[in-house]
């Protein structure tokens, strides 16, 4: 195969559509959030991405069934905002992928008519938090306002080191194209998947992008992390070593 391959697998009709990017990083929040949308909507598989950046391995079904990894593209009604949601299991496994890889994604949100793009993803905080604060970061410093109404906070230097990965890239490479680009991070301990930490990214994106969600799923996965929360604050609580900031550097 070629080193990056797009494979249609549907073609809908969508009416100024905004992407949504939520791909593997810290407490899986951006990953959880996009796969929740997927879920909770009416959803339409349209584009499989191909790439030899990709680990060399397949995923297997409830049937046993395999398939070559990919990332994905969804078609979203929310029954007001059309969505593009892009999810998958995997990044690129070096740098010029990240890049290319990116490059590839933006291709088909153009493809769709795509002129705004969100980035979800997780900052760490290294220590677990009641309290879930979302940080931004955008393209054009007038889409700030909109954002703050909204209690996304704006920190000076913050995340540390920035924003590495596809959710950085789409912000930079987007912004290259013209696109009106926004990362939404919810804080997380980056311990462990945080379902809660994603409530707090998607409450921002429902009243920005305008769609009303159901969050009573979401819940029950928070509810069963409850259990490893405890059990990790023992650990604390005794005196065991948790992973470093450095460790703990935000991937989205």
């Amino acid at each position: 195969m070629d080193a990056i391959e797009v494979e249609t697998v549907a073609e809908p009709t969508l009416s100024d559509p905004v992407l949504v990017e939520g791909l593997p990083g810290v407490g899986h929040v951006g990953k959880l959030a996009a796969e929740y949308l997927i879920e909770e909507f009416d959803s339409e598989l349209v584009r499989r991405v191909y790439a030899d950046e990709f680990p060399p391995q397949v995923s297997i079904d409830e049937e046993g069934v395999a398939d070559l990894v990919c990332a994905e593209f969804y078609a979203i009604e929310t029954g007001g905002q059309d969505v593009l949601v892009l999810t998958g299991d995997h990044q690129a496994g070096s740098n010029a992928g990240h890049y290319h890889i990116t490059e590839a994604f933006l291709d088909v949100a153009d493809s769709f008519g795509v002129e705004r793009v969100y980035a979800l993803g997780g900052v760490p905080t290294g220590e677990l938090i009641e309290e879930y604060h979302v940080l931004g970061a955008v393209t054009d410093a007038d889409l700030i306002p909109e954002l703050e109404d909204e209690g996304v906070e704006f920190r000076e230097d913050e995340p540390a080191g920035g924003i590495v990965g596809v959710s950085g890239l789409l912000l930079g490479l987007g912004s290259r194209r013209g696109l009106d680009a926004t990362c939404l991070m919810g804080e997380t301990s980056g311990y462990l998947v945080d379902p809660k930490s994603a409530r707090a990214v998607l409450e921002v994106l429902e009243t920005v992008v305008g769609f009303d969600l159901d969050y009573a799923s979401l819940e029950d996965r928070a509810d069963e992390m409850e259990e490893v929360v405890g059990k990790i604050q023992e650990m604390q609580n005794q005196g065991a070593q948790m992973p470093t900031d450095d460790e703990l550097r935000y991937i989205g």
